[in-house]
């Protein structure tokens, strides 16, 4: 097996290991959206004209 190859079978390696690390991890993660959003301070918006 020549450099390239086994350079680019490596980098193939580590970039599905890294796919696989992200879905794994966003299909774990628990989502609060209900908290985060009741916790969330009131935005309010000044428009100045003129």
């Amino acid at each position: 097996m020549n450099f390239e190859t086994m350079m680019l079978r490596s980098l193939f390696g580590a970039c599905v290991l890294v796919c696989g690390l992200a879905l794994v991890s966003m299909v774990s993660a628990k989502s609060v959206p209900a908290q985060l959003a009741a916790h969330a301070p009131i935005a309010t918006a000044t428009v100045v004209t003129g």
